[in-house]
């Protein structure tokens, strides 16, 4: 794999005022929003209307998603990205000029006012805080880019979370004053980083919006479904903020329940979650060998599955002491099986999101992408709004509702809910969570597909990576390539950010197990002109229609595997594609393949062998473009020996 570490787009302009501007902004919805919750224990608010309050407060916040996502996503289309969110920033400055107001005159309404416009502030930079990223990376930083937001944003979360906290525990007398100096100070930080993330330009200038939010709203749900793959990882990432939001709702009464502690451990026990998420999603990049390697998703998926289990088992009922600080529960039995829990949830819940991002980002035409954003956002508050229900009905006790100023039937409802325990909500979320992904990887085999090849590729190889820069971000390529194993084909789709349709000999194409990967991929089998022309002019028909679709298509122009481990002279089919469309050409080379399992070198496929070095190291370099028009097989079969050797 290439050395490249995510971490440098922390250095660089392109990137890292972005990157400052997203945290500080979650950073400083969650102070505001602890804040609130905050003046009512400081103002003693009795117990009844702070109940209400702390419901609403959720419903106020998520409201403008529904209404305004449709229309946020048209405007992140319409304008200039970096001067949008320069705007947002603004208008986040003016929102928290009204919360200090509410603050400091303990003004309650006036706080959920500046509440309901936050969340219209987020509803605007949500589109943009996404659609940004393919515009300032290149394909193979987008899974790093996208892993640096998701951590960024969980930690700012946290700590926001956290400060908010703080600033009416330790702030006395002042704490309103504090608070309101808090928020406004860190909008204002905000508003200034924005001034420096540079100019994008806007994907789709001449949109014309629609202001119309319900008529706009359908429109962006159907442009959202219109590829299969990016419609279902739509509806992954909103699973994920199901599956989240009813894990973090439960985290506050599991401490003090299930692990016998109080705010003070509920923290950790969100810490715990929430590094594990940061964790996760900044190794997503070194997992994926810098692609957008959406065979993470699976292995996400499951592995919070396999957690849940496990927490549950690890503390089923109450705990047994009561009264614990951090220090006291982890000297429990059990604790750190617990805590191994927490930080194992999150850290597959990063591999699960981050590669959904990425592939909605990477699959989805730049002129649209904002749109879809807007959807999905339309999407994950509808998700968020039914775990919050689903959890609330769940623990709702048998006859909860009696004995109140409620109407008699509301009582009787009321002994028909379950009352279950958090620990029974975890078991269940489990068994959804399988169930759910077991549904997705079944109606969109990709998923899996680029699971069996990515563990397949990753068990066997450690791969080294050089000159992919080359191959073209977008718009038709033709791959050529030396061919060495049965294995070529996926390892060069390891190693590309982009998919690519991979010409094989049908015989290759057939192998059971490869077989259903290579089908899944959309691989073109092709076979000789004597033993069946007719598929291979169906061939060579879908592979022009390919690159007339601007795809990438790669070919062996071998034609088969190397019987001596040495290059053979390529064939003329890559001279009559070309013939056909004019397209780049991009020479690449492998190397290290031929000691593999999957090559010829022990003669009989029943005869081979794991590699003589287990997870030996593989050489894929590739060359820059070379003009289509007039190349030949023999400068191209230069070109790979040149390279082969360079690996060397």
């Amino acid at each position: 794999m290439s050395s490249h570490s995510q971490f440098a787009l922390l250095r660089q302009r392109r990137f890292a005022p972005f990157f400052t501007v997203q945290c500080l902004n979650a950073f400083n919805d969650n102070v505001f929003r602890q804040g609130i919750i905050g003046l009512l224990f400081w103002l003693n608010v009795p117990e009844s209307e702070r109940g209400l309050y702390t419901q609403l407060a959720p419903a106020i916040f998520i409201l403008p998603y529904f209404l305004f996502s449709a229309t946020a996503g048209q405007i992140a289309e319409k304008m200039e990205k970096a001067k949008l969110i320069r705007l947002a920033m603004l208008l986040g400055v003016l929102i928290m000029l009204v919360a200090a107001l509410g603050f400091v005159t303990h003004h309650l309404p006036l706080l959920l006012i500046a509440l309901f416009a936050t969340g219209v502030h987020s509803t605007l930079f949500g589109p943009v805080k996404y659609s940004i990223l393919p515009a300032v990376l290149q394909p193979r930083e987008l899974t790093g880019g996208n892993g640096l937001v998701e951590m960024g944003t969980s930690i700012s979360i946290l700590v926001g979370m956290i400060v908010g906290g703080l600033i009416f525990s330790v702030g006395g007398a002042h704490s309103p004053w504090l608070a309101a100096a808090a928020v406004l100070a860190i909008a204002s930080a905000a508003w200034i980083a924005a001034k420096l993330i540079p100019n994008v330009g806007a994907s789709a200038p001449d949109l014309r919006i629609n202001w119309n939010p319900y008529t706009e709203t359908i429109g962006v749900m159907k442009l959202a479904r219109k590829q299969l793959a990016v419609r279902n990882a739509v509806l992954g990432v909103s699973w994920f903020w199901f599956v989240g939001t009813v894990f973090a709702a439960e985290l506050p009464d599991y401490a003090p329940l299930n692990l016998g502690g109080g705010n003070t451990l509920y923290v950790f026990v969100l810490a715990l979650f929430s590094i594990g998420t940061g964790l996760g999603a900044v190794l997503c990049e070194k997992l994926s060998a810098r692609t957008v390697e959406i065979g993470l998703v699976p292995l996400g998926a499951f592995g919070i599955s396999v957690f849940l289990f496990d927490l549950y088992f690890a503390r089923s009922g109450a705990a047994p002491v009561s009264g614990l600080d951090i220090a006291g529960f982890m000297h429990q039995p059990g604790s750190w099986r617990i805590a191994i829990d927490l930080v194992g949830i999150g850290l597959f819940t990063g591999f699960f999101v981050v590669p959904l991002f990425a592939l909605i980002q990477s699959r989805t035409p730049k002129d649209e992408l904002s749109r879809v954003i807007g959807a999905l956002n339309i999407q994950n508050s509808g998700f968020v709004v039914a775990a919050s229900v689903i959890c609330l009905l769940l623990r709702l006790q048998p006859g909860a509702l009696c004995g109140g100023k409620l109407p008699a039937w509301t009582c009787s409802a009321s002994m028909h809910f379950p009352g279950w325990t958090i620990p029974q909500i975890f078991l269940a979320l489990a068994v959804a969570n399988t169930l759910v992904a077991i549904w997705i990887f079944t109606i969109v085999p990709e998923f899996l597909m680029r699971f069996l090849s990515w563990v397949l590729v990753r068990t066997l190889y450690r791969l080294r990576t050089r000159g992919i820069d080359h191959i073209p971000d977008e718009g038709a390529a033709l791959i050529v390539c030396n061919h060495v194993s049965f294995m070529d084909a996926l390892i060069l789709s390891a190693s590309i950010p982009r998919p690519v349709r991979f010409v094989m000999y049908y015989k290759i194409f057939n192998i059971p197990v490869l077989s259903w990967i290579f089908r899944t991929a959309k691989a073109i089998p092709i076979a000789g002109a004597k033993e069946n022309p007719e598929l291979m002019q169906r061939a060579f028909a879908e592979i022009d229609a390919a690159l007339a679709e601007g795809e990438l298509v790669g070919i062996f122009p071998e034609g088969a595997l190397t019987q001596d481990g040495e290059i053979a002279s390529f064939k003329s089919g890559v001279e009559k594609i070309l013939e056909q469309r004019q397209v780049p050409v991009i020479p690449m080379a492998l190397r290290g393949m031929w000691s593999s399992m999957w090559s010829r070198r022990d003669s009989k496929l029943h005869r081979a062998r794991l590699p003589r070095r287990f997870r030996a190291h593989v050489d894929v370099v590739a060359d820059a473009p070379i003009d289509g028009h007039g190349v030949t097989s023999e400068i191209l079969e230069a070109k790979v020996r040149e390279l082969r050797g360079d690996a060397a």
